[in-house]
């Protein structure tokens, strides 16, 4: 194949994934949703994953997670917690956003319920669907799963790990995979060990892995390499949280 005939190549297979994305529009009450559908680019299957963002919301990040999923055959969707009007700028109001959805836990719910339902409107099974989340979007996934949401299983990478200690520990019936950053300076080692007796308490299916040297966003290339910062991008981990997503992925939801 010559120069030409490989760029051409290149090109429309990132246009065929692209074109299997779209923005999808939908409201809680009165206040417009804007969400990011897609659709399997292999087979004809019926799994879907809802990917729960960081605290700026819908990122590269989230659509390039979602890409890779199409690619490996599944439905996505990614939700928006936050809706039109209401996007963060920067870090500090992006920590005020979604303070406000970690002190109001029913409204981070019902946004993630609503977005559960454009996942199985776009064409996923409403038996067949896992939740993944990054950082705030990883405390969200938990929640799904502390819940009890119709979903077979849930993947937090990096996410908080602190619950609403005025509820009762309930048991947990979706599977839970969650990826640490063993140095995340972000949760104490009382929230870690705490949340791992809420497991046990609640005779949960789960595992935890921990990844040497990652700090919080281990996933986020846009975080940087400066692990003093608390938050920084660790390729390694990245790659090693991957191959165990897709691993849990094949056991508790797959693609076909």
């Amino acid at each position: 194949m010559n120069k030409i005939a490989f760029t051409v190549s290149i090109m429309f297979c990132a246009l065929a994934a692209i074109a299997q994305q779209k923005p999808v529009s939908y409201k809680d009450g009165t206040q417009q949703l804007n969400g990011w559908a897609g659709k399997p680019l292999t087979g004809a299957g019926k799994s879907g994953i809802l990917i729960l963002p960081a605290w700026f919301g819908i990122d590269a990040h989230c659509k390039e997670t979602a890409t890779r999923l199409n690619k490996s055959g599944y439905h996505t969707f990614v939700a928006d917690i936050y809706g039109e009007g209401n996007y963060p700028k920067n870090a500090r109001e992006a920590g005020e956003r979604s303070g406000q959805y970690k002190k109001n836990l029913e409204a981070y719910h019902r946004r993630i319920r609503l977005a559960l339902d454009q996942l199985v409107r776009g064409g996923a099974a409403a038996d067949r669907i896992v939740v993944i989340g990054y950082c705030f979007g990883g405390l969200g996934a938990i929640e799904a799963a502390r819940n009890n949401f119709p979903v077979r299983g849930i993947v937090s990478f990096h996410g908080g790990l602190a619950r609403n200690k005025e509820k009762e520990i309930a048991p947990i019936k979706p599977t839970l995979l969650i990826c640490h950053g063993a140095d995340d300076p972000y949760e104490s080692q009382e929230e870690v060990l705490a949340f791992q007796d809420e497991m046990r308490k609640a005779k949960a299916d789960w595992q935890m892995i921990y990844y040497a040297n990652a700090v919080h966003s281990f996933t986020e290339k846009a975080a940087g390499n400066d692990n003093s910062k608390g938050a920084a991008y660790n390729e390694l981990a990245d790659k090693r949280s991957w191959a165990h997503m897709l691993q849990f992925l094949g056991e508790v939801c797959p693609a076909k």
